[in-house]
């Protein structure tokens, strides 16, 4: 048996790699260069017919370092048992789908030699084959493609990449990409034990910039024969991760609880003013909801069957006929069952909980009792950060739907003949009645605004909830709680309850949990109301004068 002393491989290889860079830099300023640009690699694939496993290593670090567009084929090659060689010529080949190819300039051979054998690799040359890929990675042309290197360097810490994590930064053009190499760097030197100390140091600080979890874990990861400077920066920096981590924790919550808002502001706003106007509690409010969110799935259905190049434009298109849909079934039900029962709210609860238990028999007929899919538009689908903050773009245009919602009812109130209606029979039915506005059709109408609303409101939803006959079972009752915390009638205050309840909920879901977070938003509810009856921003209504 041979005896060979332990080398270590990040050593051995930056070793062996520094005579083959020199030779590469001769001959590229020597002008061995071919007529499209690229580098000579002849004599560095040469190197593979040398059977040798210390020579192979060599050549593949070489190989990261040409800039040659054919290097990346020759280590796939060689990663893939099909890199081969002629004993007698020394010449090397690549076994292609297409025949046999030569490994330096790929061009087809016509008649390749019989006797070819593979480029034999160990551990040692699979690990130069592993760090030969991300170079030729890091040094692509494709900016996408030298960010997912870097990422995938900073995750590996492979110390037999650090020449070529340098040689990128040096040559880097995009900050952002620039940074992540940079950060990819520090990963490997905070656990190379030969590394400079200085080095080191500034490393860990790099690090704890990064300020995510992975920070944490990398530091916790330093070895601990390190000397103790680092040790305490190290243990500084995770306890200024953490805190920083903790900031942007409660910024997530405030997001979620935005999300959440905009979705409980589209969902009360319609029963909002149906309740300020007609006093009516509308337990069926919830399954305008759900029709509005079925309606989107028809929708792209049609589309999906006769024209998939409209389904981009998919929730464009449901938006109005959601609207029409819902606001016609709000109509015939304040035709035909809400108009009976004025001045008796328990028996319109009760009335309108036998419709919303109808409606969703009727869907459970027709669709089934199973979730049905709604796709979501290229325009909503994905995520960006914010720092630490994750930010998917669905919930993104669902707030800014809302408040468009918001503002435009708002408009409608206050510039329309409906709105001023409305408000006419809000602040005062019968002296409405006596200036010969027709109350009961500005009823049926407002019935039909509400329902319409939460039909769009149904739209929105589709996209991050379950469409399903329950869908509006899950926020008739937070739309009850905005509805009475914000004020009865009052748009505004509807806007503040919802914002407001959706993020008290997401702030107290870490402590107490979901559902002890509810209870204590009821409770506390319960306990304002008790101060302020009509809520925050007091509106003199119909139900008040009763």
């Amino acid at each position: 048996m041979r005896l060979r002393l332990p080398v270590p491989p990040a050593f051995a290889l930056r070793t062996l790699a520094l005579p083959v860079l020199v030779l590469l830099m001769a001959a590229l300023f020597g002008g061995a260069v071919r007529a499209q640009g690229q580098p000579d690699i002849s004599a560095i694939v040469a190197k593979f017919a040398n059977d040798s496993y210390s020579d192979t290593a060599d050549a593949l670090v070489a190989l990261a370092a040409s800039g040659s567009a054919q290097a990346a084929a020759v280590v796939d090659a060689l990663g893939e048992g099909r890199l081969v060689f002629d004993p007698a010529t020394k010449s090397v080949y690549i076994r292609a789908r297409s025949g046999v190819v030569d490994a330096a300039t790929g061009a087809a051979v016509a008649a390749p030699p019989a006797t070819l054998t593979p480029v034999r690799a160990n551990n040692r040359v699979r690990r130069a084959i592993d760090a030969a890929s991300g170079a030729l990675s890091l040094l692509n042309p494709d900016p996408a493609r030298r960010a997912d290197a870097a990422a995938a360097v900073f995750k590996s810490r492979d110390p037999v990449t650090l020449p070529t994590v340098e040689a990128a930064i040096a040559k880097e053009t995009v900050p952002s990409i620039k940074e992540a190499l940079e950060q990819a760097r520090a990963a490997i030197l905070i656990g190379k034990a030969d590394a400079p100390e200085a080095e080191r140091r500034v490393a860990i600080q790099k690090i704890t910039a990064r300020g995510d979890q992975e920070a944490i874990s990398l530091l916790r990861s330093l070895p601990a024969d390190s000397p103790p400077a680092l040790r305490t920066a190290a243990d500084a920096g995770i306890a200024k991760v953490e805190q920083n981590l903790k900031f942007w924790a409660v910024a997530q919550n405030v997001w979620y609880g935005l999300s959440l808002g905009s979705v409980l502001l589209l969902a009360a706003i319609g029963l909002a003013i149906t309740f300020g106007v007609m006093g009516v509690i509308n337990m069926a409010h919830g399954e305008m909801v759900m029709l509005g969110a079925y309606t989107t799935f028809m929708v792209q259905n049609v589309i999906r069957q006769s024209a998939p190049w409209l389904f981009d434009w998919s929730l464009a298109i449901a938006l109005p006929l959601a609207f029409l849909f819902t606001a016609l079934v709000g109509i015939l039900i304040e035709r035909t069952v809400i108009r009976f029962l004025y001045g008796r709210p328990l028996e319109t609860l009760l009335a309108t909980w036998g419709v919303s238990l109808i409606l969703q028999q009727a869907v459970r007929s027709v669709f089934g009792p199973t979730n049905q899919e709604v796709g979501a538009p290229s325009w909503m689908s994905g995520a960006f950060q914010v720092g630490q903050l994750s930010i998917t773009y669905n919930r993104l245009w669902i707030i800014v739907f809302a408040l468009m919602v918001f503002f435009a009812l708002l408009l409608v109130l206050k510039r329309t003949p409906l709105g001023l209606y409305v408000r006419a029979v809000t602040q005062n039915r019968r002296m409405a009645a006596a200036m010969g506005i027709r109350t009961g059709r500005i009823d049926a109408l407002t019935f039909g605004l509400g329902s319409g609303i939460a039909g769009i409101a149904g739209v929105a939803l589709s996209q991050i909830d379950n469409v399903s006959p329950n869908l509006g079972q899950g926020y008739i009752i937070d739309s009850f709680m905005v509805v009475v915390f914000g004020g009865v009638g009052n748009l505004w205050g509807t806007l503040v309850g919802a914002f407001t309840l959706g993020i008290a909920n997401k702030l107290l879901e870490p402590f107490a949990g979901a559902v002890l977070g509810k209870i204590l938003l009821l409770v506390f509810i319960i306990l304002f109301i008790q101060k302020r009856p009509r809520g925050l921003f007091a509106l003199k209504g119909r139900a008040v004068e009763s």
